[in-house]
């Protein structure tokens, strides 16, 4: 009995580390598959935020090929405009020449020979995106050259430019501010008198009391003219 219940519990002993090893590996397993599930991939850039990051990427490619080549910290207002001149070798937008005849023609029944240009409307959103790039880089906000006043003056004659060679004014559009309505309510307060129920003797009260307030005002007025009369005489 006792070699029996000496096997047994050595059976026992050896059968527990197995089970706790078995319930450790088991638990890993489902702790690094709910890691899996609980860290959820990255989402994707937006729009914006990726065609931010190729035209910076452009920018630093013109500055590379650029002779002589520049670094960003020499760039200025200049070279920024010098690179959206560039551009425009690469625009799909019809600008007519003053000589043209279609000048200021909205649509134009022919094709011309005037050159292809970039629209006003992209190189602004451009330099609105390479301005933020430039700060997100570590640039700092008042060397910023995508900011520089000429670039802004450059700006305003390329719209005003495209605006008379193509017929189309660019007109701000006006934020519209929100609409309150204001209703007057009308308060009508209406004067209540009171009237005793016993009709005669209210009546006679009322009357009383007005017929004496007129006797001493009455009293009152012939004093005042008696004074001014003997004040006359006695002058």
């Amino acid at each position: 009995m006792d070699s029996a219940s000496g096997g047994s519990d050595n059976s026992i002993k050896e059968a527990i580390p197995a089970t706790a090893s078995a319930l450790l590996s088991a638990a890993s397993q489902q702790g690094g598959g709910g890691g899996s599930e609980s860290s959820p991939s990255p989402a994707p850039p937006s729009r914006y935020e990726s065609q931010k990051r190729r035209d910076w990427n452009t920018f630093l490619q013109y500055l590379t090929n650029h002779k002589p080549p520049l670094t960003l910290a020499r760039c200025s207002g200049a070279h920024v405009i010098e690179f959206l001149k560039y551009l425009d070798q690469f625009g799909k937008t019809k600008v007519h020449i003053t000589d043209c005849t279609y000048f200021g023609h909205v649509n134009p029944p022919a094709p011309c020979a005037c050159p292809l240009k970039q629209a006003w409307g992209s190189l602004d959103a451009l330099i609105g995106r390479l301005r933020a790039a430039y700060e997100e880089n570590g640039g700092r906000p008042e060397s910023n050259p995508f900011g520089a006043r000429a670039v802004r003056i450059y700006l305003r004659e390329v719209r005003e430019g495209q605006a008379k060679a193509r017929g189309i004014p660019y007109e701000k559009k006006k934020r519209k501010r929100p609409t309150v309505t204001t209703t007057a309510v009308g308060v009508n307060v209406s004067r209540t008198s009171t009237q005793p129920v016993d009709g005669g003797g209210g009546r006679g009260g009322i009357g009383g009391g007005d017929d004496s307030v007129g006797a001493k005002t009455g009293a009152n007025v012939g004093s005042a003219t008696a004074v001014a009369a003997a004040t006359t005489n006695s002058v």
